[in-house]
């Protein structure tokens, strides 16, 4: 396993928050709580085919980019090729798409990497996996990834708790990753709440996306603080998978 895939291992996730439930009327203060603190502000492209909700595109990516917190963008869309120019333009430091949102997910990546390669400050690419997809889904394309992201809910479906299995398709998408040499982050989201955040962490990813936690009525500066104590406090648990 490379160096930096160990210290990975090591230390506590990072944080990338969802801003979907935040107050967007007032976007600049909801994200000012976020800095310093979550690596990033996690933004959700959905547009009604790939999952049920409908939610708005590159206006919000910008939008999020100008208040200076990092966005990572995840692109919950068909063919979501067409859109990676606009959606990198719009000032995405992280752009993530789903293995079985297109049936090019390798060219779809590539072309990513071509669009980060023109920018000052690369953009971070990530892969993402639905709970009902094998991983191997994802193995043919981590030499074009920096982040593969194990989804632990059916997306476009609120509520929803994590996946009984998504502890061990982390540990087993970690393995995958340390058998082909590769230095990719292994990320988590969905269903993440205050009172499952330690759990979640314990199970090894090196990102954990959240955001109903934070945003979604409360103190969201105070829910932040409780919720990373959570992430960070949690020892991390390892399972060998079968």
């Amino acid at each position: 396993m490379p160096a930096a895939a160990q210290q990975r291992t090591a230390r506590s996730p990072r944080l990338s928050a969802g801003i979907l439930t935040a107050d967007l009327t007032r976007l600049g203060a909801e994200l000012a709580v976020l800095r310093g603190k979550a690596r990033w502000a996690h933004v959700d492209v959905m547009d009604g085919m790939f999952c049920p909700q409908l939610t708005l595109g590159t206006p919000m990516i910008a939008a999020a980019a100008a208040t200076g917190v990092a966005v990572d963008v995840h692109l919950l869309v068909t063919e979501p090729g067409r859109l990676l120019p606009e959606v990198v333009s719009a000032g995405a430091a992280l752009v993530t798409l789903h293995a079985e949102s297109t049936r090019h997910p390798h060219r779809a990546l590539q072309e990513l990497s071509q669009l980060s390669a023109e920018r000052p400050e690369p953009v971070l690419r990530g892969i993402a996996i639905n709970p009902g997809t094998p991983i191997q889904a994802v193995e043919p394309l981590l030499e074009l990834v920096d982040l593969v992201l194990v989804l632990a809910v059916n997306p476009g479906w609120p509520g929803q708790s994590p996946a009984a299995n998504t502890r061990r398709r982390i540990a087993a998408v970690r393995a995958m990753i340390a058998e082909a040499g590769a230095d990719v982050m292994v990320g988590v989201d969905g269903g993440v709440t205050l009172a499952n955040a330690a759990e979640v962490a314990s199970w090894g990813p090196d990102v954990v996306v959240s955001g109903s936690a934070i945003f979604n009525g409360g103190d969201a500066a105070a829910n932040l603080d409780l919720l990373l104590d959570q992430i960070q406090s949690a020892p991390v648990r390892l399972p060998v998978p079968s």
